[in-house]
């Protein structure tokens, strides 16, 4: 292998995910005997269970196209790519100084900024795909679901 640039910067899940999946990572531990690193294979079924499991190339550029008017600095989009926000509270802890850079529009034009906030999370929704849904069993930590006070009453 040649590195053709080092350190081109930060990558994002969907840049790791794509890479695992061209060297051949597999959920399936015993699928990925020679091909990679177990380790490999981990990170490879973490990344599938984040946003960056749905999300596609086109989703991807569309956003950071998008984004071009929120003023947002290059980390900001990484973490918005990564953990795709969808609420308020979301994008304020992603987004450093959110509510200065969500006061003033695209032309610099003072606005009100949680309806800002509010446009920008639409446009999230919108560009990058929902995350993939999480398994029942792992929401609840694996324990078994608690029955409802109707059935304890039979």
């Amino acid at each position: 292998m040649k590195i053709l640039k080092e350190n081109a910067g930060p990558l994002t899940n969907f840049e790791v995910l794509d890479f695992l999946r061209s060297r051949g990572a597999k959920i399936d531990p015993m699928g990925c005997l020679g091909a990679v690193a177990a380790s490999e294979c981990k990170v490879y079924e973490y990344l599938l269970k984040t946003p960056a499991g749905s999300q596609t190339r086109e989703s991807i550029y569309e956003f950071v196209k998008r984004s071009e008017g929120f003023r947002l600095a290059d980390a900001d989009k990484l973490n918005v790519m990564n953990w795709r926000p969808s609420s308020a509270a979301d994008a304020y802890a992603m987004i450093e100084e959110c509510g200065r850079r969500f006061n003033r529009d695209e032309h610099l034009e003072a606005c009100n900024e949680d309806e800002r906030v509010q446009e920008f999370l639409d446009m999230v929704k919108e560009v990058l795909p929902p995350p993939p849904p999480k398994a029942e069993a792992e929401e609840d930590g694996g324990a078994e679901p608690e029955p409802k006070p109707d059935a304890m009453q039979e």
